[in-house]
């Protein structure tokens, strides 16, 4: 985790040349003569990051997607690992862990916005798409 948070903070100082140093392609539109005109997103994944202080310190805008019960187990089902979870291990161990993690990230009072996962994808996108660029502009 501690590893995560350099990678993210180096991002943070200079994003255009960390994706050149990661070997990732910067669009011609992002590179502005302004540095302080270039917007650059990064989306940091995990379903433990709101729960690890040092993280907290690096968030601009958090978003937490949720699904009921049936529904997780249900994806979960479908997904094909190597070796598959044995009998009763989504309802003993990975359910359980989900709401104890929950809970500590919905104590620690972060600005979280939640996002119905039973939403399609591109609703999600344009949820988050619309919330960013309202942010954009009242930081105008």
């Amino acid at each position: 985790m501690d590893a995560m948070v350099n990678t993210i903070r180096g991002w943070s100082e200079n994003p255009v040349k960390f994706a050149h140093s990661h070997g990732v392609n910067v669009s011609p539109s992002t590179e502005v003569a302004d540095p302080e005109q270039q917007i650059h997103i990064l989306i940091v994944e995990g379903f433990l990051l709101y729960n690890y202080r040092p993280l907290m310190d690096v968030y601009n805008k958090c978003y937490y997607i949720s699904i009921p019960y049936e529904e997780c187990k249900r994806r979960r089902s479908t997904r094909q690992y190597t070796v598959p979870d044995p009998p009763g291990l989504f309802e003993g161990h990975v359910w359980p862990m989900y709401l104890k993690h929950r809970n500590e990230m919905v104590e620690s009072c972060l600005d979280i916005a939640y996002l119905d996962g039973l939403k399609s994808e591109e609703g999600i996108y344009s949820q988050v798409y619309e919330d960013i660029q309202n942010t954009l502009l009242n930081r105008l």
